[in-house]
Order: structure tokens, then C-alpha cells, then sequence
């Protein structure tokens, strides 16, 4: 039996561990018993940050969005359908940079939309401007080898 993946909940922030073959069968937290997984981006803020992106074993790929950015709404879709295929193996993530300022400021983004692709709260991939969905899969199977 392979190691268990410890899954912060996007609802309460706790650490759940669900073993590998399991986390693909809509996993609850042991906590809150909201599901680990909605088929959805999560929304971010400086408050659930660091406790949902920064912790856990899987990596967390990251929109910095603002509701006033075209592109970005034009990407919206695009990233939405991406956590349906992705997850359980990326959580996806939104930040509106408006109203996170300072999580804006923490990454540096001067640019938006832009894709940051965390493992373990680290930075190990970015990329700027809104993509298709295959250049989307694209840079996050490049950005996983």
C-alpha cells in the first residue's frame, strides 16, 4: 500500500490523509465532511492561503485574476473546466488580486491573468497571460515532469 496524500480541506483547512487509490473517489474531510475535491476553483484569500496552497501534498496551480481584466474573464471558462479534469491529482485556485492585494504583492504579479503552479507553497512555475485549454494542460504536464 503506497503512502497516503495529505489534502487541506478548502472549506476548514484541515489536513486530511486519503490514500492514493482513494483520491479519485470524491473524498471527504474527516472534519468538516464537505468534499476535498468540487470540480471547481477554489477561491483564495490571505486568510485560507497559506493553510490550502502552502500545505498538502499536491500541487496547487494558482489564477491571479481581477473581475475588471478581459483576458481574464475570457479564461474563467478555460480554468473552471481544467479543475474538472485535473483534480484529484492539482487543486486549482483563484485569487482576485483586487481584493487580495497582498497576496498580489507576495508573488510579484505585475501582469494578470497569471498561473502560478505551487508544490508545497513554492513557486515552480509561472505563466502570464490566458491560455487554451490545451496550452493550459500543456504547462502543467511541462511544469509536473
Amino acid at each position: 500500500m503506497s503512502q497516503p496524500l495529505a489534502i487541506p480541506c478548502p472549506h476548514c483547512s484541515a489536513l486530511n490523509r486519503v490514500p492514493v487509490e482513494r483520491a479519485g473517489q470524491h473524498p471527504s474531510c474527516g472534519r468538516c465532511h464537505q468534499p476535498l475535491f468540487g470540480g471547481h476553483p477554489v477561491e483564495l484569500t490571505t486568510a485560507n492561503f497559506d493553510a490550502v496552497a502552502g500545505r498538502g501534498d499536491l500541487p496547487v496551480l494558482v489564477d491571479f485574476w481581477a473581475t475588471w481584466c478581459g483576458p481574464c474573464i475570457g479564461f474563467a471558462p478555460v480554468f473552471a473546466a481544467a479543475a474538472k479534469e485535473l483534480e484529484p491529482r492539482v487543486r486549482l485556485a483563484k485569487v482576485d488580486t483586487d481584493a487580495q492585494q497582498a497576496l498580489a504583492q507576495r508573488f510579484g504579479i505585475r501582469s494578470i491573468p497569471t498561473l502560478i503552479l505551487l508544490r508545497e507553497g513554492r513557486e515552480i512555475a509561472r505563466q502570464s497571460g490566458a491560455l487554451n485549454a490545451g496550452q493550459l494542460r500543456q504547462f502543467v504536464a511541462q511544469a509536473l515532469r
